[in-house]
């Protein structure tokens, strides 16, 4: 059996190596662009991405221009990779170098960090780059409570998967005009609030490009700042597209063996997989799962996300011996946990 990997995925990498002779020829620089990542006292996961990026003049129309054009959703989705591009990483007097993926995607983990528990920053630049901060949040060994959530129809309204909306949704409306799902961040801030230290972490089938948006997006709503964990949109080393239920599926098993001691509570929207996926992980590792909170779309969202006003049957399956709660919005879901007893 052939080890290449599978053709799309070279032909992608053919044509992005050379965009990027070209735009260098053009004057582009490399830049590092970081996301936000998590540990332990064992070791920290840093993430982000080596672009390059053209050098203009800042002028101050220019600058309102280009703000302007960054704050539609199709300004997300486009940037050019450094494929295979040396990368230094630097936690405190430890200095790592990696070689970025096909895609120019950083994902490191560095062991013997020595950073204590907490929001802490780390030095990311490339050969020819500025330094660029990562934010890692490191989680203390005593922490045993986490919050894991979705992140389309379950904390911000996309009307996804209906291809024109999710169009306009994703690359012409305004960034500032998204909506968030009604207290579902009041939810999260309580349960930290009860569990201080614990981590909060967003998972989600949408591309890496949009996670400046994302980032914007939470803060702006008042949703706890938490590493993401998103995924890269095109071919793959086997095949031509990936599987986002794969993702998130491989994504929970990785969370349970970065963080041995923690169960989780799965947060999720009942417009797509989320209830399958979180009851099959609960299945496989039942102590790992505290309880399924599981937003109700509304009979509208339901026909957009799937073309019915009823939940798909797949999607009603629970897990054995996990509590389930279902409410539409953060409000009855945070009261429905609340009056789960030994949960919270």
């Amino acid at each position: 059996m052939s080890t290449r990997p599978f053709i799309a995925a070279r032909v992608e990498e053919f044509i992005d190596r050379r965009v990027e002779g070209l735009l260098r020829v053009l004057g582009w620089r490399e830049k590092v662009i970081c996301y936000t990542g998590y540990g332990t006292s064992e070791s920290v996961r840093v993430l982000g991405r080596v672009v390059l990026v053209p050098k203009r003049a800042r002028s101050g129309l220019g600058k309102a221009t280009e703000d302007l054009i960054k704050r539609r959703g199709f300004r997300n989705f486009f940037s050019t990779a450094v494929v295979r591009a040396a990368v230094t990483i630097t936690v405190g007097d430890q200095v790592v170098s990696i070689t970025t993926d096909r895609g120019g995607y950083i994902d490191a983990r560095i062991r013997n960090h020595g950073l204590a528990p907490g929001w802490r920053q780390v030095r990311v630049r490339s050969r020819t780059s500025k330094v660029s901060l990562a934010d890692v949040h490191v989680i203390g060994d005593d922490v045993d409570f986490g919050l894991i959530s979705d992140i389309d129809d379950t904390i911000i309204t996309t009307w996804l998967p209906r291809p024109m909306i999710a169009a306009w949704n994703s690359f012409i409306r305004d960034e500032s005009a998204r909506q968030a799902v009604p207290g579902v961040a009041r939810m999260y801030q309580a349960l930290l609030a009860e569990h201080p230290g614990a981590p909060v972490v967003y998972i989600s089938t949408g591309a890496w490009n949009t996670h400046g948006f994302l980032s914007r997006f939470l803060k702006r709503h008042g949703f706890p700042a938490g590493a993401m964990l998103l995924t890269d949109w095109g071919p793959t080393n086997t095949g031509w597209f990936r599987s986002g239920v794969a993702h998130k599926a491989d994504t929970l098993l990785q969370l349970t063996r970065d963080f041995p001691r923690i169960s989780w509570v799965l947060v999720g929207d009942d417009g797509q997989h989320d209830p399958m996926t979180y009851a099959n992980f609960a299945n496989v590792a039942p102590d790992r799962v505290r309880a399924i909170a599981i937003r109700q779309l509304s009979p509208t969202e339901q026909v957009l996300a799937h073309g019915t006003t009823t939940v798909l049957p797949e999607e009603q399956q629970a897990a054995a011996d996990t509590p389930w709660v279902v409410a539409p919005d953060g409000r009855g879901l945070l009261a429905g946990l609340r009056a789960l007893p030994d949960v919270l």
